[in-house]
């Protein structure tokens, strides 16, 4: 089954990639033919994952499932959330936003945050949402050269390493992204 994957962070398409079965082949918005950036100006996760999908079915009339990703610090009342990738400004620098986290944190105690992850998969005429949640800490400073994002200050539960520091196999296995992809799979095979 080849899907659509409404993103062109290369990242992201090969973590998702290395998550699904063999039997699901992913294309990007560069493979077909959609160069565009997607407008991501929902106020909700949740949304901007629908947006995303639909625009590719309507626009380019594929099948498709697109994500969005947010980091929820309990600290700063869900923030920086639905504006994690641009949390710094438009030029949606990693570095700068984890500096920016870092330093909006610097007086607090609670460190507690979570990675969520929606899935919105346009299919056969139907839409259907899927959320991967990872709870965890933000550290005190960046640690971990794996990984991509806030991966170097996310701490995930029951784990002493970041997610920068982990195996992309151990990752893959409880991150956010790959819980949402995970019941991807489990509704693309229900015999499975």
């Amino acid at each position: 089954m080849n899907l659509v994957f409404a993103s062109n962070n290369k990242n992201k398409i090969k973590e998702i990639q290395s998550i699904l079965p063999e039997t699901i082949k992913i294309l990007s918005l560069e493979e077909i033919g959609c160069f565009e950036d997607i407008p991501e100006t929902a106020a909700t996760i949740e949304e901007n994952a629908i947006l995303k999908a639909d625009y590719v079915t309507q626009k380019y009339g594929y099948d498709c499932f697109a994500d969005d990703t947010g980091l929820e610090v309990a600290a700063l009342n869900g923030e920086p959330g639905v504006y994690s990738a641009r949390y710094a400004g438009e030029q949606r620098d990693a570095n700068d936003n984890m500096n920016k986290l870092l330093d909006a944190l610097s007086d607090q105690s609670d460190r507690s945050a979570q990675f969520k992850t929606v899935i919105a998969l346009n299919l056969n005429g139907g839409q259907h949402l899927f959320t991967g949640i990872a709870k965890g800490n933000i550290t005190l400073h960046k640690t971990g050269n794996h990984g991509f994002g806030y991966d170097p200050i996310f701490q995930p539960e029951s784990y002493t390493e970041t997610f920068a520091e982990l195996s992309s196999e151990i990752k893959n296995k409880i991150s956010h992204r790959a819980k949402a992809t995970q019941q991807l799979i489990d509704f693309l095979n229900p015999t499975k």
